[in-house]
């Protein structure tokens, strides 16, 4: 299988980065006790991978990160399908949103932990928060932002309300709902970080917050790279619908 030179360009300054790392960690600039060498985390990568710590901690975090993107990126679009395609929807789900933005994410944790205990459903609802907004917004933006004139041109068409939406205003809210979508997952990890530091039983944040108690910072860096790691692929993800999405749009270095 030949790997696009898109995806060698891209991983050039991630391995330059590793790499410095190592020759540094070698040269006994930095203690490996503040931030272990590259060759040491994957040793203990591979040790946590073959007793299966490490395997049920990515599954643990991916199964929450999942639920609460779902159930923010069902708010998130539907609000905003409701407030871009009216002026009632705008005067009466806009003003709520934009108040409830303002609110410091992390702040909430303890009125979430008051509401759903310490169980999955805080950290669940605490992704699906941070989640909802950057789609809520691009979208809402998106549909806003679609020409008039195109609905000068279904109205020529005689395409009805439904049409209008679906051949018109969706297509052309898609790319600014695409930029939301990659922020929304972005947020999506890093709201997941701190919530599992909620009373959590399993997951990454569980095995750092584990690791930080014994002085094992080798298994705290493995866990925010990993968290870091499953943020770029899914942003990967992400852009490789943009590009089978959008291939209509030609870009200023397509």
């Amino acid at each position: 299988m030949r790997v696009p030179r898109q995806a060698l360009a891209r991983l050039a300054s991630p391995v330059v980065v590793l790499a410095v790392w190592q020759i540094v960690s070698a040269a006994g600039l930095v203690s490996e006790r503040t931030v272990p060498a590259p060759s040491t985390i994957a040793d203990t990568a591979l040790e946590l991978f073959r007793d299966g710590t490490l395997v049920e901690a990515i599954l643990t975090s991916v199964q929450r990160a999942g639920a609460g993107f779902l159930a923010g990126a069902v708010a998130g679009v539907g609000l905003a399908l409701i407030a871009g395609l009216s002026r009632l929807g705008e005067h009466a789900v806009d003003p709520i949103m934009q108040m409830l933005r303002a609110l410091p994410l992390f702040g909430l944790i303890p009125l979430f932990i008051l509401w759903f205990g310490i169980g999955e459903a805080p950290k669940v609802a605490l992704v699906a928060l941070g989640v909802a907004f950057p789609l809520y917004l691009n979208t809402f933006a998106g549909i806003r932002g679609v020409d008039g004139k195109l609905a000068e041109v279904a109205h020529v068409l005689r395409l009805s309300r439904i049409g209008l939406v679906f051949h018109i205003v969706l297509p052309g809210a898609l790319p600014q709902a695409l930029v939301g979508l990659r922020q929304s997952l972005g947020l999506a990890w890093l709201a997941l970080i701190v919530a599992e530091q909620i009373n959590a039983s399993s997951g990454l944040g569980f095995m750092i917050n584990n690791a930080r108690e014994f002085l094992r910072t080798d298994i705290v860096v493995l866990g925010l790279i990993v968290y870091a790691a499953l943020g770029l692929l899914t942003d990967a993800i992400v852009r490789l619908l943009e590009r089978r999405a959008l291939t209509w749009r030609k870009g200023f270095l397509s």
